[in-house]
């Protein structure tokens, strides 16, 4: 950040400079470099006289042309900053070097950043490190910050880690706040020192009680995640709304998350709400999402798909997955836009393509059903894979169908078993049974009544309704099971009860094998069963 020192001075309200600001004016007009300065200073704090940049400006020339760096130096700021000027970084530039040249240390400053910037001079990191190297030699803190901070990216020097961390240290112990939170990072890091998670808490406290919001912020992540230091929501609160008052995005929109998720607050969807915009009118990605999606679903707001499609385009335009998805299911229904399929392949692509689950699996589906694309197995298949190796159970299913089908691109029944293996794992009910089905008659596998049983208990008990019946079968045959009629008549009721017809009449015959004792034991357990 540019420096702007001597014209930001002590103003004593209260105190009339008016008897001082005769005398200066009176050694100023008689070519005294010190008082023209001094008077130029007067009228750019108002200090006796009526405040006047234009006037400020003029008696700081007349002191600069005599050479006096430090009206050399606030000439530069006037015209970096166009106050009293035309704003000119070249001129602003001309008198940083001026001073510069006399070692004044806050014109070494300012003209490094000129240079790293490149405005009013080119763009030159060598030159920009000369500057700041001047500066910092004389004990400069933000000089010795940036310093430190061009050898930790490496931008104009071979990247250094144990320099960065010594002009941090230099800047940090002058209280300087951002070099106190750039060396709370590299402890954080382990970057140039020894990783020392102590360390970088108390580095971040010293910047986040001088008001530093990134630090703060960082304070706040600490505890609210209880990462190297007890968990504690309502210092993670205090933290993130310090930041937050100070417009820190992030620390707005977790803010608007604890607020939405109750965590250590009452759950308050208005404060949450509040949160977000205000993060989501910063530019944060992830703020602006939310909103959509309080939008679209009417959640804590009057339902409305063009504010939905509003928050998620801004979202989706800085490259946010999950906006970008639901930019596109927008598309594809209709909602606050004009039906546009095209438009709603476009944004799940720009989704999928940065590894967004959903967006993946349902290219996939677009591809294998036809549906706004020319349908193609292979593209079909290439998405769900990707969405698959994620772990994503659906997309993993459907792999395993295309393997399974004889029309596909590549039947395989090994890989059909693999797949629905994979998602039947974390409970895909249908790749439960698919993979009972295969036990059951050795597709792809050795014959195994037992691991049908397993598969085909999994999905009945999510309410696969002929997993239900292929289950009330094996108890009623004693088909890798130990025959048990009331077992039987159970799944059997509850297949049929799910609108499996064809359970009925097999349910008759467990029934007619069945005393009225059984009967009514079974009918019992089945009255306090969900359905």
């Amino acid at each position: 950040m540019t420096k702007y020192g001597p014209n930001e001075a002590d103003a004593n309200s209260g105190s009339t400079y008016t008897a001082e600001f005769l005398r200066v004016k009176g050694l100023a007009e008689r070519g005294v470099a010190n008082a023209q300065h001094s008077l130029g200073f007067m009228y750019f704090n108002g200090q006796g006289v009526t405040q006047s940049y234009e006037l400020a400006v003029i008696w700081y020339r007349q002191a600069a042309q005599s050479g006096l760096e430090h009206a050399q130096y606030n000439l530069g700021v006037m015209y970096q900053k166009g106050q009293g000027v035309e704003q000119n970084f070249e001129e602003a530039a001309a008198w940083y070097r001026k001073a510069a040249e006399q070692g004044y240390a806050a014109a070494q400053y300012n003209l490094g950043w000129l240079y790293a910037k490149g405005q009013g001079v080119p763009n030159d990191t060598q030159e920009a490190m000369h500057w700041f190297s001047r500066a910092a030699e004389q004990g400069d803190a933000g000089a010795q910050n940036n310093l430190g901070m061009m050898y930790d990216t490496g931008k104009g020097v071979p990247q250094d880690f144990k320099q960065a961390i010594f002009w941090y240290r230099k800047a940090a112990e002058q209280g300087y706040a951002r070099a106190q939170f750039n060396l709370g990072l590299r402890y954080d890091n382990g970057q140039g020192v020894p990783q020392d998670v102590g360390q970088a808490l108390s580095w971040y406290r010293k910047a986040a009680d001088q008001g530093y919001a990134p630090a703060q912020f960082n304070l706040g992540l600490r505890f609210d995640k209880g990462d190297g230091i007890a968990q504690d929501s309502q210092k993670a609160i205090l933290w993130y709304r310090r930041a937050a008052e100070q417009d820190h995005a992030s620390s707005q929109f977790n803010l608007g998350l604890i607020y939405d998720n109750g965590q250590g607050v009452p759950r308050d969807e208005q404060k949450a709400l509040d949160w977000y915009r205000k993060a989501a009118e910063q530019g944060h990605a992830a703020a602006q999402n939310n909103l959509g999606l309080r939008y679209d679903h009417g959640q804590g707001v009057e339902q409305d798909y063009e504010q939905a499609q509003f928050w998620y385009r801004k979202a989706a335009e800085q490259g946010f997955p999950g906006a970008q998805y639901h930019l596109g299911l927008l598309y594809d229904a209709g909602h606050g836009v004009v039906i546009d399929h095209q438009e709603a392949i476009f944004w799940y692509r720009k989704a999928a393509d940065q590894g967004h689950l959903r967006a993946q699996f349902d290219l996939g589906l677009r591809y294998e059903t036809g549906r706004g694309v020319p349908r193609d197995y292979r593209k079909a298949m290439g998405w769900y894979r990707r969405a698959a190796e994620q772990d994503y159970a659906a997309a993993q299913y459907a792999l395993g169908l295309l393997f399974d089908n004889d029309e596909g691109p590549q039947p395989d029944v090994m890989q059909a078993n693999h797949w629905y293996g994979k998602a039947a794992e974390q409970g895909h009910t249908q790749a439960q049974f698919a993979l009972g089905l295969r036990y059951d008659n050795g597709q792809g596998v050795p014959r195994n009544y037992e691991q049908a049983h397993h598969w085909y208990l999994q999905a009945a008990s999510q309410g696969h309704a002929r997993a239900q019946f292929n289950l009330g079968l094996m108890y009623l045959t004693g088909q890798g099971v130990r025959a048990d009629v009331s077992q039987a008549w159970m799944w059997l009721t509850m297949a049929e009860r799910a609108g499996f017809n064809a359970a009925l009449r097999y349910l008759k015959t467990a029934a007619g094998r069945m005393d009225p004792s059984q009967l009514a034991q079974a009918r019992a357990r089945m009255e306090v069963l969900p359905g």
